[in-house]
């Protein structure tokens, strides 16, 4: 029908258009005068040649001087008009015989038969005037074949503009009516999304309620349950109660409760010989799922199972924006320290991050499943691939966390996670003070990871580079894998103005020290002036015998690929960022869950967990006067501490890790395993 109402509306146009008439009278007549041109052509022609005539005997006789040897030869026409500096192209009649005309040399022309004069010759005088008159008409017959022909050409542009004008009120018409079904289709599809989403919800409550009845009714009686329960305590537990009854033994460590809580704090800005870092472990993007099963287990021991105990997420933002540091002038603190390490110098409590360096630690698993589909692979390639992605994966959102960093734990501060979501079980402890040394732990049924490291600053000016000292180790007990890697050096540009951002380069070699089948090196690419890409990585996984069979690349920020060109795959991609991630330090939806502290769990944590301090806490409320103030005292507090240490030649000995001196590569290794 559409096609049909288009076809009638061009007729009726071609049927009622004047310009189109007009423009066909003007073509005619057009026609006609082309063909009086060509007759006047004609003869202006037939006049040339018989002007030239006369010139035959002088051209003849001048070539037999000059040439005996040739008798008779053929006379070359003369151009048209020497003042004519074009050459004229016109149809000619099909009476006419074949003429060619040109403006060149004479030497240079094509030759023609010649003809014998007609037998009376014209006066040259009136043949002359016959002559100028032709090129009068001629010249006059062309204005108005150019008149007509523009005047044609007016009306078949004013005609497509009109035809333009309705062909495309035609397809707007066509495009309201799809618009208006494409809204109809969005709108059902929106409306069906809604009603799916409700159902899932559903789904996903009557499931977890279901969930929660089983685990409650496979406890055959209260004797076994309490047994039961005993022996598959959480992790959080085992460790708890091993904190208190450390406490309870060393006075000289914790002090008292009260004394913990502020000891539990940061050694960062002291102003004596105490070394400060800044952690580039990096956090990523996580969506969490419920967390219940402890929760459960508590609640069955005190026999109170009700509706409360039970939660279906995490926090989702924090509770204040990051402050305000425009009015921090660091080049009066960092002035008299270029080239040296920033672990003498005190920082204001604002540059800091409710964050700390123990919890950087646990957001390097924020990836974890990486680790699970590694300890599912058969192929040894291809788990080296993917434990290749888990280590680039730990550096992605320190691009957004430029701007700040983390408290630094004091000596014995912990930090422990449980997260059913991932499947794996963390906790880390500060083992060392001088040099500092955090040390993790985290293990599932599909993986075992651990590490222990170290930083140190350097202040260049504009600067700041971090050297990290240290090993990551996981273990995949299917196989019987063992991976062993470094970390790359940070550098944080623009750091007294500008906009501060972070780099990381250098080169990470994995190794499996339990096979030689494979080997990996990253390399994290530094920007320089001829290489604006920045946060490139590349590597490859080579074989024993140095064959290349996999090749990666990728950003640190964006993801890693394996293969070449497009028929790449992904291997790993970060998730999206919150809602005003700017204002909260950067922080991802992991690192905002990291410091949430769960009620439930509050008399269950050692009180050397890193969520009780309280510099940190006030920090994270938007409190920066008590912060500020909190972190002073803690700081003497921690210098207090050493002091007395030393005095009594005490030295400390951390709770949950053991020094191992194998050899070449020291470690510190969880007592919980």
């Amino acid at each position: 029908a559409t096609c049909t109402t288009g076809q009638s509306k061009v007729v009726a146009w071609l049927q009622d258009s004047e310009e189109m008439d007009r423009c066909a009278e003007d073509l005619t007549l057009c026609q006609s005068n082309l063909v009086e041109l060509s007759k006047i052509l004609q003869n202006l022609e037939i006049l040339q040649r018989t002007q030239s005539a006369p010139n035959f005997t002088d051209m003849q006789a001048n070539c037999v001087d000059k040439k005996d040897k040739r008798v008779t030869r053929r006379w070359r026409t003369k151009s048209v008009s020497k003042d004519a500096k074009i050459q004229l192209q016109v149809p000619f009649s099909a009476t006419m015989s074949p003429v060619r005309l040109h403006s060149s040399n004479p030497n240079l022309c094509a030759d023609i038969e010649f003809q014998s004069p007609p037998s009376h010759a014209p006066d040259p005088l009136e043949s002359s005037t016959d002559y100028l008159k032709l090129q009068e008409e001629f010249c006059l017959m062309a204005q108005k074949v150019h008149s007509l022909l523009k005047s044609a050409f007016n009306s078949i542009a004013i005609e497509k503009e009109k035809l333009k004008q309705m062909v495309s009120e035609h397809d707007f018409a066509g495009h309201n009516t799809q618009i208006t079904c494409l809204r109809q289709s969005l709108s059902q599809a929106i409306n069906q999304n809604a009603e799916l989403r409700s159902r899932l919800n559903r789904i996903h409550s009557e499931s977890v309620i279901c969930d929660q009845v089983v685990s409650v009714n496979i406890i055959p009686s209260p004797d076994e349950a309490g047994e039961q329960i005993h022996v598959s305590l959480p992790l959080s537990q085992q460790v708890s109660n091993e904190s208190r009854l450390s406490m309870s033994e060393s006075v000289s460590e914790f002090f008292d409760a009260q004394e913990v809580l502020l000891s539990a704090s940061s050694s960062e800005n002291e102003a004596s010989d105490d070394e400060s870092y800044i952690s580039d472990v990096s956090d990523n993007i996580s969506e969490d799922n419920t967390s219940v099963a402890d929760n459960i287990s508590r609640q069955l021991l005190n026999d109170e199972l009700t509706g409360g105990a039970f939660r279906n997420g995490r926090r989702t933002c924090l509770p204040t924006p990051c402050p305000d540091t425009s009015n921090i002038n660091l080049w009066n603190i960092l002035r008299n320290n270029i080239g040296k390490d920033l672990s003498k110098v005190s920082m204001p409590v604002e540059l800091n991050e409710p964050l700390n360096t123990l919890q950087h630690l646990c957001e390097e698993l924020e990836y974890s499943e990486l680790l699970d589909k590694a300890a599912e692979s058969d192929d040894p390639y291809e788990r080296m691939v993917l434990i290749a992605a888990f280590a680039t994966s730990g550096y992605a959102s320190t691009y957004y966390r430029a701007g700040s960093k983390p408290f630094n734990p004091v000596l014995g501060e912990t930090y422990e996670s449980i997260r059913e979501d991932k499947g794996f079980r963390f906790f880390s402890e500060q083992v060392s003070h001088h040099p500092p040394i955090s040390a993790c732990h985290c293990e599932s049924k599909n993986f075992v990871f651990w590490q222990d490291i170290r930083w140190k600053n350097k202040f260049w000016g504009k600067s700041m580079e971090i050297l990290p000292i240290g090993t990551l180790n996981v273990t995949l007990p299917k196989y019987g894998d063992s991976y062993v890697w470094n970390k790359v050096t940070t550098c944080i540009h623009n750091i007294l103005s500008g906009r501060r951002w972070i780099e990381h380069y250098g080169e990470i070699t994995i190794r499996n020290t339990k096979s030689s089948v494979c080997i990996c090196k990253l390399t994290f690419i530094k920007v320089n002036y001829w290489n604006s890409n920045v946060n490139e990585v590349q590597g490859v996984v080579m074989d024993q015998e140095g064959k290349v069979v996999h090749r990666l690349f990728g950003k640190w920020h964006e993801g890693l690929y394996c293969g070449v060109g497009p028929s790449a795959k992904c291997i790993w991609r970060p998730g999206s960022m919150p809602t005003n991630y700017e204002r909260y330090y950067g922080f991802t939806r992991f690192a905002i869950e990291l410091n949430e502290l769960d009620p439930a769990l509050k008399d269950l944590l050692p009180r050397t967990d890193a969520r009780f301090r309280p510099d940190q806490r006030l920090l994270e409320d938007g409190d920066l006067e008590a912060a500020a103030s909190e972190k002073l005292r803690i700081e003497e507090l921690q210098r207090s501490r050493r002091r007395y240490l030393e005095e009594n030649n005490m030295e400390h000995v951390p709770k949950f890790f053991k020094y191992v001196n194998s050899g070449m590569c020291p470690v510190w290794l969880g007592l919980l395993v």
